[in-house]
């Protein structure tokens, strides 16, 4: 039957189900024409109808909309756009390109894209990005999905929200996490595969779930091969986005179109009602789209001037990202589109909240400079809907911004790097780092309390997926990237790692009894430090990428979670497990407020109070390897909402056994040990209320490369 064409309306963006059929909105500034192609099929290379948009009836302003009455959720769709291609000035529209909808909710399977009929212009001519190609595409390129976001039965979900001083972030990846042949689950490597490890994170006490980029990604778009293996090597992380909108297609278990946004969802439902919170980690710093010599699949042909910065000569492109592109984030129509794309998330999606990969590029203007108030980071925090969603940026970018500390942009809470660096340096044994060690420990005031923020926007973390594993971290002195294809020149050479003796995995008793010691340091350091812990997926089980710091390109069984690891490491999960659990009782730990260093005229002692071993004032001697802190948990006024026990924490990460004098309790109580990562499991972490007296209460003797952890209790 033949489709008739409406006038439509041009908001909102993208394709919207109506009671009688579907709108289309898209935007395109300096196009000449839209044309909307409809099909029947995914893999149908003729559309059943091009609809060629009247410019007087079918445009407001720059936004090009019709309604086509019969359309239902599940209309496959693409466009195209006519308009200059003159690549000098910044115009790279082609016509014989169809393009992606930047609004589209989800997208059919990307395994047969071919970039290369992609490119606008001919990949054989001499001035390639200068030419213009007439190859069609429409054979080859995924198509748009019509999503109706009513259609789901969210059964009262809410996002969760959690204060963040409240949470322990758990990062991981969708398809690494359970598509190990042993992860047990049926639907191995899918949405709904994180659903049947709901047990796992519960039993295991994080609240929240950080999850690597989901957005639609190209896993084919690298041209490499594994050197070892020969087989192709691809886009594991997807630090790539290809659509904003649209949830990963190839993480659902049902492929048919539209099945990833609805087993998406039911993700976040299943995690929710498990008190699971769902934190994104999202991309807008840059496109797939690449440099000049890179495919025109979306923005670039609808108006790459907007979309993208350009340089002086605007055949090419600013590239702070280091993707070969950066998104012009604080042009208006961007900062619209990001905000939009934020809210749909967590108003369609139900999320909790976002990480902002290389956040600094948010902060630079048009032309690429840093800005003091860049509209695009204050609106995000301003914004009504996303008032309690969580906001997390990497305060930093691959063009030499570096804003950890600094980030502008009010509420942002950021990726500490320098608490990774200099806890990794301190359990290393450096020289130089107890003044360092306590300022982590203490919540990063130097960072956080100059701008009113709080020790809890500090997202500490000792490992994420960018780096070694915990277990790589003791394990090797260098990085190992040869399967990635690059000749070991990718990935971090500044790891701050040890191998204590050999490089790699170990036999040798004692060198892997330090290792074992040494990764329960990392865990109790980060679960008793004031700020946002944030865990790596699989540390808590000893996951290893065989010395790979730079897994992106690696999916297969560097990257995927051996959950054998559980039942071998058993002692280290419990260690882990017990670590949260002690946290989240204590809230000592999760102060909403800096310590003061002084008693509040409420206790006789102040709020924190520092020790060397012979419990004297540190005098942070930067020879020293032995630090310990007294804090007060009583309850003052600017402390946290309950009384809590005091704590006496001695860490010594010397090689020698050290008798570390105790200050006394205060009267009627007594120190007993809670935590001393010297002690094999179970005797290295005590249960609540199982905690272990002190035969001496003046003194402890405590092992090198050892962490311990005294609480007072009521003498009985």
């Amino acid at each position: 039957m033949p489709l008739s064409v409406e006038t439509g309306k041009p908001l909102p963006m993208g394709s919207s189900v109506t009671p009688m059929g579907v709108n289309f909105s898209i935007f395109a500034r300096y196009a000449s024409s839209i044309t909307l192609a409809l099909f029947e099929g995914a893999n149908l290379q003729n559309p059943i109808a091009e609809i060629k948009l009247d410019p007087k009836r079918n445009r407001t302003g720059d936004i090009w909309h019709c309604h086509i009455p019969g359309l239902k959720a599940g209309a496959l769709y693409l466009y195209r756009a006519n308009g200059p291609y003159l690549p000098q000035q910044g115009f790279r529209f082609n016509p014989h390109k169809s393009l992606l909808d930047p609004y589209a909710k989800a997208l059919t399977s990307l395994d047969n894209w071919d970039l290369s009929a992609c490119m606008g212009y001919k990949s054989d001519d001499p001035g390639k990005d200068l030419s213009f190609s007439e190859k069609d595409d429409l054979y080859t390129q995924p198509k748009c999905v019509v999503v109706d976001d009513d259609d789901f039965d969210w059964q009262g979900d809410v996002p969760l929200n959690y204060p963040l001083r409240l949470s322990v972030l758990y990062e991981t990846h969708v398809k690494g996490l359970t598509e190990a042949p042993n992860s047990d689950v049926a639907h191995k490597g899918t949405y709904q595969g994180v659903i049947e490890k709901i047990p796992f994170f519960k039993e295991l006490g994080v609240t929240s779930l950080e999850f690597l980029p989901i957005q639609e990604f190209n896993e084919r778009e690298i041209p490499r091969v594994n050197p070892r293996t020969g087989k192709p090597l691809v886009n594991y992380w997807g630090y790539s986005t290809v659509s904003f909108f649209a949830p990963k297609g190839s993480y659902a278990y049902d492929a048919g179109p539209g099945g990833q946004v609805r087993e998406f969802k039911e993700m976040v439902r299943e995690l929710h009602k498990a008190g699971l919170e769902v934190i994104l980690d999202i991309v807008f710093n840059h496109t797939a789209e690449g440099s000049e010599l890179g495919p025109t699949f979306s923005f670039r042909g609808l108006d790459n001037s907007i979309y993208y910065m350009l340089d002086e000569n605007k055949r090419y492109y600013k590239n702070f990202s280091g993707c070969g592109n950066t998104v012009n984030c604080n042009h208006p129509v961007v900062r619209t589109f990001i905000i939009d794309c934020l809210r749909y998330w967590v108003m369609e999606m139900h999320v909790d909240g976002f990480r902002f990969d290389l956040g600094s590029i948010l902060g630079r203007d048009r032309h690429g400079m840093l800005m003091e108030n860049p509209p695009m980071l204050e609106r995000i925090a301003e914004d009504p809907i996303l008032s309690q969603t969580k906001i997390i940026a990497e305060a930093w970018d691959a063009g030499g911004a570096y804003q950890v500390g600094w980030f502008p942009g009010g509420r942002w809470a950021e990726w500490n790097d320098r608490y990774r660096d200099e806890i990794r340096r301190y359990w290393r044994g450096d020289g130089g780092e107890m003044r360092h060690l306590a300022t982590r420990l203490s919540g990063s005031s130097d960072l956080y309390l100059r701008d009113g923020r709080k020790p809890f926007h500090s997202i500490n973390f000792i490992t994420s997926h960018d780096g070694f594993t915990l277990r790589d971290l003791v394990c090797y002195n260098r990085k190992h990237n040869g399967e990635n294809g690059e000749e070991n020149r990718d990935g971090s050479d500044n790891n701050n790692s040890y191998n204590y003796g050999f490089e790699g995995p170990s036999v040798n008793p004692v060198i892997e009894s330090v290792r074992e010691r040494q990764l329960k340091n990392f865990f109790a350091t980060l679960l008793i430090s004031q700020g946002t812990p944030m865990l790596l997926g699989g540390d808590e089980i000893g996951r290893t990428q065989r010395g790979n710091n730079n897994a992106y390109c690696q999916d297969n069984e560097i990257s995927w979670y051996d959950w054998s690891l559980l039942e071998k490491n058993a002692g280290l999960f419990r260690f882990v497990k017990e670590m949260i659990l002690f946290r989240l009782r204590h809230p000592a730990f999760m102060r909403p407020e800096f310590y003061s260093g002084r008693d509040g005229n409420y206790n006789a002692i102040p709020d924190i109070t520092w020790f060397n071993e012979e419990g004297d004032h540190p005098g942070w001697d930067e020879s020293s390897t032995c630090l310990g802190l007294r804090i007060d948990g009583s309850k003052a006024e600017i402390l946290a909402d309950k009384d809590d026990n005091d704590f006496f924490i001695m860490l010594n990460s010397g090689r020698k056994t050290v008798d570390f004098e105790i200050s006394e309790p205060l009267e009627g109580k007594t120190w007993v040990l809670a935590v001393d990562t010297n002690l094999a499991s179970p005797d290295d972490i005590c249960e609540a209320g199982k905690e272990k007296p002190l035969f001496f209460q003046d003194h402890y003797s405590m092992a090198g490369q050892s962490m311990v952890i005294l609480i007072s209790k009521q003498k009985e």
